[in-house]
């Protein structure tokens, strides 16, 4: 039977650090029938640079560009130039299991899903302290992206037949939770692929710490502007060093207190610029 092929997407924002690593380790995948497309989100550091370099000794890769949109319009722009059966989202700072493809698509191929994702999340930097405390602060288990007992099913997919993307136009423009838009337009959630192992790098700077809470800040929150109230409150300074303290005592990690102050300005900081102009992160 001919193999399927893929399209993999990847969206990518100043990954000059990552994106060489999350290409190499793409090269190293047992399936071998796909193509690799990078929309480039509007990068001011080197990351174009390093993905043309690249790309010269790779003809498997695509290399779009577009002034910055954020993810959802990125990916929907690989999409419209791509090729595969299969779409597979990825992020530019992530790497694989040899075996990851397969083992993702494998329900789809099988046609047990048309949609997939992968429990089998870990931190690529853990060794770092600021990673950890990332972990910490959102009761994650040690080295993994993703909590203990989580459900079979989610609204994030990781893989998704073409044509049923192409049905409902893709993501829409969202955000922080741009992920979920395209479960809500079909009705339905990505199940869970066994096996399909990959690495993904949280932030490992107090900068990149504050950067990151600041885009998740600018998101829908369950109770409209009651909900922007709460999160105001519980990331105010007096909240986040009780909280701080306390974790960092139980996890014997006085440095979470630093990374707590950290966090939650950068929670406080995104509600209150959204709340001011009204503008989602990209």
């Amino acid at each position: 039977m001919e193999e399927i092929k893929f399209s993999i997407i990847i969206p990518v924002y100043n990954e000059e650090k990552s994106i060489l690593m999350c290409l190499r380790s793409l090269k190293q995948q047992t399936y071998k029938n796909f193509e690799i497309i990078i929309v480039d989100d509007g990068s001011n550091d080197g990351t174009v640079a390093k993905v043309l370099q690249y790309k010269k000794n790779n003809s498997n890769i695509k290399f779009l560009q577009q002034k910055h949109l954020g993810p959802a319009s990125a990916r929907n722009f690989g999409s419209k130039n791509s090729s595969g059966g299969i779409l597979v989202f990825l992020d530019g700072d992530m790497t694989f299991e040899k075996h990851f493809l397969k083992k993702l698509t494998a329900p789809i191929i099988s046609s047990r899903a048309k949609g997939t994702f992968s429990k089998d999340e870990f931190v690529s930097n853990w060794n770092n302290i600021w990673s950890r405390c990332w972990n910490i602060n959102l009761n994650l288990p040690a080295k993994k992206r993703i909590p203990k007992r989580y459900p079979d099913t989610q609204k994030v997919f990781r893989a998704i037949l073409k044509k049923e993307f192409d049905r409902v136009s893709g993501f829409s423009k969202g955000g922080y939770t741009d992920d979920y838009t395209l479960s809500e337009k079909l009705g339905y959630g990505a199940v869970a692929a066994d096996k399909a192992v990959f690495y993904h790098a949280n932030p490992d700077t107090l900068a990149e710490v504050y950067k990151q809470a600041k885009w998740v800040a600018k998101r829908r929150y369950k109770l409209g502007y009651i909900g922007f109230v709460i999160a105001l409150l519980r990331s105010s300074l007096p909240v986040s060093i009780l909280i701080g303290l306390l974790k960092s005592l139980r996890n014997v990690e006085p440095r979470f207190l630093i990374f707590k102050i950290v966090f939650d300005l950068g929670i406080f900081s995104g509600i209150v610029g959204y709340l001011i102009n009204g503008k989602s992160a990209k």
